[in-house]
């Protein structure tokens, strides 16, 4: 009796190919719908789908899993994508055809009209998007590792940069695309292209581009990166949640995401202002995994241990998870699974020595609140120093500390919160060194405080844990002779030498970055004026670490974080496509009256 490929017609007459899976024998009577709409395949298996023992679960499976409880499931592949119609343009009209494919469950007799969403990363995208609309029926929401909060502060730029992470994906994505599979000589000349290659020759120039071969993917990717100010078509319904909270229907939300995720901040930002606006119960889960990386132990050569799971450590498994979820809320069942309950991953506190796979044991433990940002939480500045200290204290005389940024040379991305880089750039905890494995390193695996162009500030040897939990700030007094430029931040647990690792371990925690032009607010550029001081400030992504006796708490500040974001050219121009490279001399300013700082949530002791 299921429904394969069933075209559900959208308000514009593209159909949308639409699989409906029933509970066998029972069409009868009416069900509650559970429904994911997907750009990667409706048939093909979630690669996020998989259990802590390693199966990979089918998206016949997951289907019949959900209807041996009661409920129908939908896959439905997004518009321009496999076996949809229509021309695709990333987010954009996922809002509408969200609304429409709601509207026709709805209308049909095996719907008893209440309906729950599921899915990761753009399938949670797609779940937001149609919730700004208020579509009938929407009763629930599982958001995993996705929705645009406001995609110009998480998922598409930061601080004014661009992530690059949109490039990657395009070209993946464009390899994937109808076109290509249609035509054997595009799939042919998208094979040819190296992407390493394209990434050395940036910046890129529309029409003349790995991407050419596909337009519609390189045309909406300039569109992202050319729009560099917050101006109206950052406020598109689909990428600024903000904007249309009030709309979004009064639904429980389960939000899940992780600390090395590239969307940590969008996520909390979501669960913020559904508790804020909305009375139905809301639920956050915060692991420390890569994106959608639940039941994977460790991110990148960083291990957090057995504990570090989904799978028995939150719940019993994430299909039982969603399943309690959705007869909670679409059933009407009572069931034991909480649902006000904030629960994050604390990270550190493990042996530090290095595991038979080469990982460092970083460790953590499962912490269970009421409410985020937690409630013990003080706000507590660290000063820089120019001796490359941080410290409670402000430093009292005026020091200025420079160094030169080449946009030709910039800092390589060493992990981080990041997702869909790959081939070329991929996320989690690393040492901070030049490792050969990541682009653009110098793969001489010295410390990347052994650059000129990093400035190093770190505590001495803690006496004492200290726990961090929640929003970081980074405010520093800035000047350069260029008219703009960038500033990074990276926030860095420092282990000690040991007989493992006799050097030492920089593992990065967090990390963001501000484009001066914006320092004053995105809704206009605002260029330097040459060696004027002024102040920038930063907001890496919320974290949850353990810093543990004799570590040290460290604080990189830098001009670039190539690729994860694009390099600023110090021009004042356009970055995207910007011919003309210039050295930057960037300078920080440190005394009483030019502050620099980062302000950590620090967990108070009980």
């Amino acid at each position: 009796m299921d429904m394969k490929n069933y075209r559900v017609t959208m308000r514009d007459g593209i159909t949308l190919s639409t699989d409906v899976y029933f509970p066998q024998g029972k069409l009868s009577a009416a069900y509650p719908v559970i429904i994911e709409r997907t750009p990667y395949d409706k048939t093909a298996p979630s690669r996020s789908e998989k259990t802590a023992s390693g199966h990979q679960i089918t998206r016949q499976e997951m289907a019949q899993y959900f209807v041996n409880h009661g409920f129908i499931v939908i896959f439905q592949d997004c518009r321009g994508r496999y076996d949809s119609e229509g021309v695709f343009t990333k987010y954009i009209n996922e809002a509408e055809d969200g609304f429409d494919t709601l509207q026709w469950i709805m209308e049909q007799p095996w719907s008893n009209k209440k309906i729950g969403s599921m899915g990761l990363s753009y399938a949670a995208h797609t779940q937001l998007a149609m919730a700004c609309l208020n579509p009938p029926g929407l009763l629930t929401m599982v958001l995993d590792s996705g929705g645009f909060a406001n995609a110009f502060q998480c998922g598409i730029r930061q601080g004014g940069a661009f992530e690059l992470k949109q490039a990657t994906w395009a070209f993946k994505q464009a390899k994937l695309s109808p076109l290509a599979q249609q035509s054997a000589k595009i799939a042919a000349a998208l094979e040819q292209e190296n992407i390493h290659d394209w990434f050395a020759a940036m910046p890129w120039h529309q029409g003349h581009t790995l991407l050419k071969h596909v337009p519609e993917y390189e045309s909406y990717l300039f569109e992202q990166w050319e729009e560099e100010c917050f101006t109206d078509y950052w406020q598109k319904i689909g990428i600024y949640a903000e904007g249309y909270y009030d709309q979004i229907p009064d639904i429980p939300v389960l939000f899940m995401s992780s600390w090395y995720d590239a969307y940590v901040s969008s996520t909390l930002d979501n669960y913020r202002a559904f508790v804020t606006k909305k009375q139905s119960p809301q639920k956050l889960i915060m692991g420390p995994w890569l994106h959608g990386d639940r039941n994977i132990t460790h991110s990148g050569d960083v291990e957090f241990g057995d504990i570090a799971t989904f799978d028995r450590n939150v719940s019993e498994d994430w299909l039982s998870c969603r399943l309690s979820w959705f007869q909670e809320h679409l059933q009407g069942n009572t069931t034991d699974c909480p649902h006000e309950d904030v629960t994050i991953f604390m990270m550190g506190g493990g042996s530090g020595k290095r595991n038979t796979n080469g990982r460092l044991e970083h460790g953590g433990q499962w912490l269970t609140h009421h409410q985020w940002p937690l409630p013990n939480i003080k706000p507590t500045a660290f000063y820089l120093w120019p001796d490359n200290s941080l410290r409670h204290e402000k430093y009292s005389e005026t020091v200025t500390l420079s160094y030169c940024y080449d946009p030709k040379h910039p800092v390589p991305t060493i992990g981080g919160a990041l997702t869909s880089g790959q081939p070329i750039f991929w996320g989690g905890a690393f040492d901070q060194r030049e490792l050969p494995q990541f682009f653009g390193s110098k793969g001489n695996n010295l410390p990347l405080a052994s650059r000129s162009d990093v400035l190093v500030f770190e505590t001495e040897e803690l006496q004492e844990e200290v726990c961090l939990a929640g929003d970081i700030e980074v405010s520093l007094w800035i000047s350069s002779d260029a008219l703009d430029t960038d500033f990074t931040a990276k926030l860095i647990d420092v282990y000690p030498p040991s007989d493992d690792y006799p050097q030492g371990y920089a593992m990065n925690i967090t990390d963001g970055i501000i484009r001066c032009r914006f320092r004053n607010g995105y809704e206009q550029k605002q260029l330097l004026i040459p060696e004027q001081i002024v102040e920038v400030k930063i907001k890496p992504f919320a974290c949850a670490n353990r810093f543990t006796k004799g570590h040290r708490i460290r604080l990189d500040i830098s001009s670039s974080n190539f690729p994860k974001y694009d390099f600023n050219t110090n021009t004042g121009e356009m970055i995207a496509g910007d011919r003309k490279l210039q050295v930057a001399r960037n300078n920080i300013h440190i005394s009483s009256e030019h502050p620099s700082k980062i302000v950590l949530p620090v967990i108070k002791p009980r």
